[in-house]
């Protein structure tokens, strides 16, 4: 028999990400949708052959439930964690974690007091092509890595949030709090500590509103590009740039730069990872092209989560890796 898995919040991640990732896995036999608009929750009932609940308290006290998907506004990631898992559900939250690093704590507090899983939803860990560079960079067959720039862009929220225009919840500060740093910042951040088995520890950044307006015209509230220096606890150096105003094709793209060569990550749509050694020799690997908001594929966060319940394991992305990384996206924002 499979699992029921409850989500809050019916939006494009549940739609596109959470929910036929859920409906795909055979472990899953039953999902239940809360969103404070019935209407979106009975969509998605209706889509994936679900079930709908008119409030959150009725997914929380059900008790055939295991687990919850935390697809909620930022703001409220905190609230909605800590009472599932004090309600004896396994948690699945969306980055960010939450949407300070008090609010955080406080879920892992939950979460050791219950003894349930706690996985977080960084899913740029589980593309094969940042797989395999982890495998190269671990192996040290392109020797210790010394810098690293990584950047994060596409033309903004307002094109994939679910009412498709400029007063996308994303642009309020009372709700996503960090713009796109906590949007899209926070999956490089993170892919970098992945990758480095490293921590950055040192940050020099500029943010700022530079083009996007809320639906009255004016200046959103939160940062809209980010542009920082970065050193990791190991003495790395790196740059990183997360943007809402790449006005043309999505860049998604990593360099890591070693003593014996460079490998390059979603630089070339043709070949995902590219390594490119001191001696002039280049090896080229041919993956799946990673997931953008234009090309949903399996993220592999679903799959994940669920194996961890199902076989009782450490999830892939701890709450401990989550807070990690909003550290570093409060220091840029500070």
């Amino acid at each position: 028999m499979g699992i029921s898995v409850g989500i809050i919040g019916c939006g494009s991640i549940t739609k596109h990400r959470h929910a036929p990732e859920y409906k795909a896995n055979p472990y899953v036999d039953r999902l239940v949708f809360f969103d404070h608009n019935q209407e979106r929750a009975m969509a998605l009932a209706e889509k994936f052959a679900g079930h709908a609940v008119q409030s959150v308290e009725e997914l929380y006290q059900d008790r055939t439930i295991a687990a919850i998907s935390v697809c909620s506004t930022n703001d409220v990631h905190h609230i909605h964690s800590i009472q599932a898992l004090l309600h004896d559900k396994h948690v699945l939250c969306e980055k960010p974690l939450a949407i300070s690093i008090k609010h955080a704590e406080e879920i892992l507090e939950a979460q050791k007091k219950s003894g349930k899983k706690l996985m977080v939803a960084h899913n740029q860990r589980f593309t094969e092509a940042h797989k395999k560079a982890k495998e190269l960079i671990d192996s040290k067959q392109l020797g210790e890595v010394l810098t690293f720039t990584t950047t994060f862009g596409h033309q903004g929220p307002e094109s994939w949030g679910v009412n498709k225009s400029n007063s996308t919840w994303f642009f309020k500060k009372a709700r996503s709090y960090s713009g796109v740093a906590g949007d899209l910042g926070i999956h490089k951040i993170d892919l970098i500590h992945y990758l480095l088995n490293d921590e950055i520890a040192e940050v020099h950044a500029f943010h700022s509103a530079l083009d996007k307006v809320d639906e009255n015209g004016e200046p959103i509230e939160v940062c809209d590009n980010v542009v920082c220096a970065l050193k990791t606890k190991k003495g790395r150096l790196g740059t990183a740039s997360f943007s809402w105003t790449y006005y043309g094709a999505e860049d998604n793209s990593t360099a890591i730069y070693c003593q014996k060569g460079i490998i390059k990550i979603y630089h070339d749509p043709k070949a995902p990872l590219i390594i490119e050694k001191k001696d002039g020799e280049v090896c080229k690997y041919q993956f799946d092209s990673i997931q953008t908001n234009d090309n949903q594929t399996n993220s592999g966060v679903i799959n994940a989560f669920v194996d961890a319940i199902v076989h009782d394991k450490e999830p892939e992305v701890t709450g401990e890796d989550a807070i990690a990384t909003l550290r570093v996206i409060e220091k840029i924002l500070t």
